[in-house]
């Protein structure tokens, strides 16, 4: 296939490139660093610093012999997303090109702004190059199990049957995001819904769970390979910030309670999942929804596996419990049902001490360059 991956310079963006191109396709990515304009305006760059796409991209042909197009540019701009539209020719989409921090979607009038417009403009612009430029094209767009919430019945994959006064229908099941950037998500997929039903296109929406890890296949032991390891509170996934928190001697930072309980999955799985959607695809007029996680945490449970992992290494890892600066449910019922995936063949990779041990192993070669006071500042949702 010829797969275009909006946010090519991402977290998962540059290791689904690299992924997808080993497998055989061909692979081009688009990116304007927002992220890393925002990570460098906020004072939260990552823990090692990360190759532009350009020297990325020389590096890979250098491991692999294989070839990645780039496109530097806003997405947001129909005069730039056309032309890359028209030049590549995709047959497969890969959207992961948004602001894409719930923090920091809520840090401020201005990031709240940023957020709904690019992510929104995004998405539509895609719609429309995909309807003019490649019909047949598969969108496969990344959305999060935050849209869901935390409902107090079981999450299904994406939709919903519903009785009512002696009739039924099917629904998209219903969603209460918990911060700003989570309903951009579900605003994307009500806009990729309506398409879908309008123009008849072709959409798997993927409701990823917070994900892990660094290290991939692909990218191996070359440092120019490995994608950004956030571990502040605005960019940096749970799990990751943990870990780079026991290395420092800074408290697990737990908010209130600990039971806020998601489903996770490593970033190889990520990369499976997209893969296999891409390979797989949904047909013509259909929205297909994976609920995309491996396994079910509680953020307590987190740490004191952290904690456990720590002692291997000789660690002394503390556990500090801290007022919640989020506006959530800190205990409740969660069981979302996540069948699709394995069904298509996945076979996931879980959080084992050994895979915890080894991040910790990898964030222990940086660790002089950890700076303490990006890890966390109390951004309040309310």
């Amino acid at each position: 296939m010829r797969i275009l991956i909006l946010g090519g310079d991402g977290y998962l963006g540059w290791p689904t490139a690299m992924h997808l191109s080993a497998k055989g396709h061909e692979v081009a990515v688009v990116d304007n660093y927002l992220r890393r304009v925002l990570m460098r305006e906020e004072d939260v760059e990552p823990l090692y610093p990360v190759p532009n796409l350009h020297e990325r991209i020389r590096s890979w042909k250098e491991d692999s012999g294989k070839e990645i197009t780039c496109f530097i540019g806003d997405l947001g701009q129909w005069d730039f997303i056309s032309r890359v539209f028209r030049e590549f020719q995709p047959t497969g989409i890969v959207h992961y090109a948004e602001q894409p921090s719930a923090p920091y979607s809520v840090l401020r009038r201005e990031a709240a702004t940023l957020t709904i417009s690019n992510n929104l403009a995004v998405t539509s612009n895609v719609i429309f190059a995909v309807r003019e430029i490649c019909p047949d094209a598969h969108i496969v767009k990344l959305g999060t199990m935050g849209e869901y919430g935390t409902p107090n019945i079981d999450i299904e994959e994406g939709w919903l049957d519903v009785q009512h006064n002696g009739r039924k229908h099917k629904f998209l099941y219903p969603r209460q995001a918990g911060s700003l950037y989570h309903t951009t998500k579900i605003m994307d997929t009500d806009l990729l819904w309506y398409y879908v039903r309008t123009w008849g296109l072709k959409v798997t929406d993927l409701m990823q769970g917070p994900v892990y890890g660094t290290v991939t296949e692909e990218s191996g032991r070359n440092q120019n390979l490995q994608p950004f390891f956030s571990y502040d509170e605005l960019f940096g996934t749970v799990l990751n910030r943990f870990i780079v928190q026991a290395v420092a001697n800074y408290p697990l930072t737990v908010y209130g309670k600990g039971g806020q309980t998601r489903g996770y999955l490593h970033i190889k799985d990520t990369l499976n999942c997209v893969r296999l959607a891409l390979e797989n695809p949904a047909d013509k007029g259909e929205l297909r929804i994976f609920n995309q996680f491996t396994e079910i945490f509680s953020v307590n449970e987190l740490s004191s596996r952290v904690q456990s992992a720590g002692k291997v290494l000789g660690l002394k890892v503390q556990i500090k419990s801290i007022e919640n600066p989020r506006k959530e449910l800190e205990e409740h019922y969660y069981n979302p049902k996540h069948t699709g995936l394995l069904e298509l063949g996945l076979e996931p990779n879980f959080l084992t001490e050994e895979v915890l041990v080894q991040m910790m192993e990898t964030v222990l070669k940086y660790r002089d360059a950890i700076a303490t006071h990006k890890i966390f500042r109390g951004t309040k949702w309310a």
